[in-house]
């Protein structure tokens, strides 16, 4: 299978006629680990949410292709099938749907007729993935998220990741709200994944995920803007300095522009 190639070039947003992003373009290949970092406010959640296809964020310039496709063509379905993943800061709670018959009918979308997997070979996938992500296997008969921790809820994003393998997985602050313990099995599930089959794009506030997931690029994005890109040594710079030093040196970019 072709190394996976994500292309943000560009790209223009807007939610309700505020504009978000405001020419971002960075390229994911597959054998990477991109990190974007950023204060509040400064449009990670939306680049996540429109590389998946959420309605409420209107593409109004630039493109997003995956592999050479107009990902802004797709539905967000469409989007999954392609190879996209989304690990989101706030996973949905469904009642009535368990974390089991969730997950299968997942993979059996993504699959042609004739080619769905089997019970058996998904509950042998399912207690092979939990046990390594340390899980109790009586979540995967528990409603998806329903009064799951928060921890358990990034851990079952996680989950997801590894039972779909995505070409491309965006992974929202996945770290958000989390301790050391369980930082470190979420990066265990990620790195599990490295490889020329797989990208990551890791989207934090915060360097410490960036300790056990170890980044190939990190890239400083402030209003709706990346700003200053580099290696692992950024955000271990950026988190001695803070947003501040950023600010300053675009200021002082601008006044010597």
């Amino acid at each position: 299978m072709a190394t996976p190639v994500l292309e943000i070039n560009d790209l223009h947003i807007a939610v309700e006629d505020k504009e978000i992003l405001r020419g971002l373009s960075l390229t994911v290949k597959g054998g990477e680990v991109h990190a974007i970092m950023g204060p509040n406010g400064t449009g990670k959640t939306s680049l996540a949410q429109t590389l998946m296809g959420h309605p409420r964020y209107l593409v109004t310039g630039g493109s997003i292709r995956l592999d050479g496709q107009d990902v802004v063509a797709m539905r967000p379905d469409e989007r999954a099938r392609a190879g996209l993943f989304l690990a989101m800061q706030y996973p949905s709670e469904i009642s009535g749907v368990t974390t089991a018959n969730f997950l299968r009918a997942a993979i059996n979308a993504r699959r042609e007729d004739g080619r769905q997997i089997s019970l058996k070979e998904f509950r042998d996938q399912l207690d092979q993935v939990m046990n390594f992500l340390e899980m109790d296997p009586k979540f995967a008969n528990r409603y998806l998220n329903e009064g799951f921790s928060g921890g358990e809820k990034k851990r079952n994003e996680i989950l997801q990741m590894l039972m779909l393998k995505p070409r491309i997985a965006i992974l929202d602050e996945i770290d958000s709200g989390l301790d050391i313990d369980a930082i470190k099995i979420v990066a265990k599930g990620v790195n599990s994944l490295k490889g020329p089959e797989f990208g990551a794009l890791i989207i934090t506030h915060y360097q410490r995920i960036l300790d056990y997931v170890r980044p190939d690029f990190v890239h400083i994005m402030v209003d709706g803007l990346i700003v200053k890109s580099g290696g692992p040594e950024l955000a271990e710079e950026l988190d001695r300095k803070g947003y501040d030093w950023v600010r300053s040196e675009l200021a002082e970019a601008r006044r010597q522009a």
